[in-house]
């Protein structure tokens, strides 16, 4: 008899406590998405140059690559509940800035310095929430439960684009509406956050910030290859794939589809997302994981050209939809396996460096993006890109043989196994 017992797929959403985290971070990426459309959309409006919209990503990466070591830290021992209240709080503050920037119509260089300021925010932001997942959800959860957190993040990222792009158009292309109904969804995220019940708190050492302390997390990552594979693949990937930052050049100058069509064309790569996280959430854990990744990076490349050479607004759009669905296989896999390989006293710290690879590297792949358009033009820009990341695909499948042949990432059968020979797509 088979006592292998079955799966539940929706194990983690019977936890009250993940619920209202759930909620609370969709609140936010709706918010957050909201913001991200409003931003190029106006300083796009504003100077019409394609590398403005790069230094936006720029004046984001640099407070996350300066900051995250430090946040890290800064999460690991400190309570990080409070620290996602405050940082919540902060970017709140950035939203009311920018809405009242919008609304006198100030210079741009004042967008940039709010931006600078959420960028410090965020660093310290995103390793507190993330990382409360497993102040709630017990370890043998935690797949599933990362499963149905990158869904609803996608659900909620498909609602954000098409919500601002609708309001801007409301507004004849006003945005400080967008950045003000931020404030409002932001605030209601605090109250989330602060009724939020933790079942088990990790314990945190009070230590002061040193060198050391703040480089545990790379020296963790380096003794850690499959980790460090399926980070630094990511990292590339985003690096070189950042067609979404010049979406505001395609909507209005390639398509001709206006701020509601941007909205819809930021909205895209979430729905793809949200599909595929529903299907990962129904199966089991992947039995073959590291070719999965792969596969799907590679994938997210080729999907990635096709938008830059496509002139069809439908056939963009499903290559949009393509993109967040491939690239929601190795959010799962990546956040999965951080999740389990890192102790919980060095979650975030690990997690630091993993903003630093991965939410700083989509930043600097805006700004990577914003300059080769300024001197290729958008549409070899994009191509080019989608070249490059197929080929970081294959040099990270060369460089750490044994990811090509990463297993389960199932706790109970052993997480992260390696297997004895390649294994396909699965």
């Amino acid at each position: 008899m088979n006592s292998t017992p079955k799966h539940d797929p929706y194990q983690a959403l019977r936890i009250r406590s993940f619920l209202v985290l759930l909620a609370a971070r969709s609140l936010a990426r709706i918010g957050e998405q909201m913001v991200a459309v409003a931003l190029g959309w106006q300083v796009y409006l504003k100077t019409h140059n394609p590398l403005s919209l790069g230094l936006v990503g720029l004046a984001e990466a640099l407070p996350l690559i300066l900051c995250s070591l430090p946040a890290g830290h800064v999460t690991d021992h400190s309570d990080r509940k409070t620290v996602a209240v405050v940082t919540k709080l902060l970017l709140t503050l950035c939203s009311l800035a920018l809405a009242v920037i919008a609304w006198f119509n100030f210079p741009v260089w004042i967008v940039y310095c709010v931006i600078i300021l959420t960028g410090v925010s965020g660093a310290f932001s995103g390793p507190s929430a993330s990382l409360l997942i497993v102040e709630i959800v017990p370890e043998n959860a935690l797949a599933n439960a990362t499963t149905w957190r990158s869904n609803f993040g996608q659900l909620a990222g498909a609602a954000g684009p098409a919500l601002g792009g609708v309001v801007i158009a409301l507004f004849h292309g006003a945005t400080a509406q967008v950045y003000m109904l931020d404030v409002l969804i932001s605030t209601v995220v605090i109250g989330l956050l602060m009724s939020l019940k933790i079942q088990r708190r990790a314990e945190s050492r009070r230590e002061p910030v040193s060198i050391k302390s703040v480089m545990e997390g790379i020296h963790f990552l380096r003794d850690t290859p499959v980790l460090l594979a399926a980070i630094t693949c990511d990292l590339f990937a985003v690096l070189l794939g950042g067609a979404v930052a010049l979406l505001p050049i395609y909507a209005r100058d390639i398509l001709h589809v206006g701020p509601t069509g941007l909205g819809w064309m930021r909205t895209m790569p979430s729905i793809g997302a949200a599909a595929m996280a529903i299907f990962i959430a129904h199966r089991p854990p992947f039995k073959h994981a590291g070719p999965t990744f792969l596969f799907s990076v590679a994938g997210f490349g080729l999907c990635t050209i096709i938008f830059g050479i496509s002139k069809d607004y439908i056939l963009s759009l499903i290559m949009l939809i393509f993109m967040g669905g491939l690239d929601s296989v190795s959010v799962v896999v990546r956040s999965t396996l951080m999740l389990l390989k890192a102790p919980d006293a060095m979650r975030g710290r690990v997690s630091s460096v993993n903003s630093i690879f991965i939410s700083a590297s989509n930043e600097l792949g805006a700004f990577e993006s914003g300059v080769t358009a300024s001197i290729l033009g958008p549409v070899p820009s994009v191509v080019v890109g989608g070249l490059g990341t197929v080929a970081v695909v294959i040099i990270c499948a060369l460089k750490w043989p044994e990811f090509r042949t990463l297993g389960s990432m199932d706790p109970e059968k052993g997480v992260a196994e390696i297997a004895t020979e390649p294994a396909p797509l699965s």
